[in-house]
């Protein structure tokens, strides 16, 4: 299973949220810095979250997420504030490895499938964001329906991977909710990553029994709870 430390970057700065409330951010510093420390201690790519994007400043931070991504050659996936067809082809064109559609997947569910048949499915994930069952979109603001259902959904447009969020845990530190993530996985065909409440080692495990194809690390990890080299220890474990 892979992990992917989060880079969650507002205002220039590198932050962690409590379930997606900008007021409740934690300041880290330099976004960049961390990415590379991250990378330097074997993180098997990133995952960088334009917060302001997702606030509808789409293209604050843009100039430093290129930067960033010009200079390393790690794997990158990327999402926020990514609203059309030309956004995601942008990043892409600039080397980001794989974008994440989450409210423009609900408003405008062709997209992936325009995407993906322009770049390939590898390219293109689906962010499934989901608070009690349902999708959130705009910012985790307004729910749109059944995650499990959206999910289909997204596969049969060609989504290759997908990244589920459990809004009701995210930034908690207090572990992950399994069920819902177990109920996913024994549907999605696709690689599943999953986001929200990764709070030590046995999280980690418990989705690499339940199958999941990777695991995105914030809170717990920026906050010292857990150490990254004790999560790829065991993620990598059985390879």
């Amino acid at each position: 299973m892979e992990i992917y430390p989060a880079v969650d970057i507002l205002d220039g700065r590198c932050v962690q949220l409590v379930q997606g409330r900008p007021e409740a951010a934690t300041v880290y510093g330099e976004p960049a810095a961390w990415g590379r420390r991250w990378l330097e201690e074997g993180a098997d790519g990133l995952h960088i979250v334009n917060l302001d994007g997702a606030f509808g400043r789409a293209q604050k931070n843009a100039d430093l997420i290129r930067a960033f991504i010009r200079e390393t050659n790690a794997f990158v996936e990327l999402g926020g504030g990514i609203r059309s067809v030309e956004d995601a082809a942008g990043w892409l064109d600039v080397g980001v490895d794989r974008v994440i559609l989450s409210t423009l997947a609900v408003r405008e569910p062709e997209t992936i499938r325009t995407l993906a048949d322009e770049f390939g499915s590898a390219r293109v994930m689906a962010g499934i964001d989901a608070r009690g069952g349902e999708v959130m979109i705009e910012g985790w603001e307004q729910p749109a329906g059944s995650y499990l259902a959206w999910a289909e959904r997204f596969e049969e447009l060609g989504a290759g991977s997908l990244l589920y969020t459990n809004v009701d845990v995210e930034g908690l530190q207090k572990g992950i909710a399994l069920g819902p993530v177990a109920d996913l996985l024994a549907r999605a065909k696709v690689p599943v990553v999953v986001s929200g409440g990764i709070s030590g080692v046995e999280d980690v495990c418990a989705l690499q029994d339940a199958g999941a194809a990777g695991a995105v690390l914030g809170s717990a990890l920026y906050a010292g709870k857990v150490r990254l080299s004790d999560v790829l220890g065991a993620a990598h474990a059985e390879e």
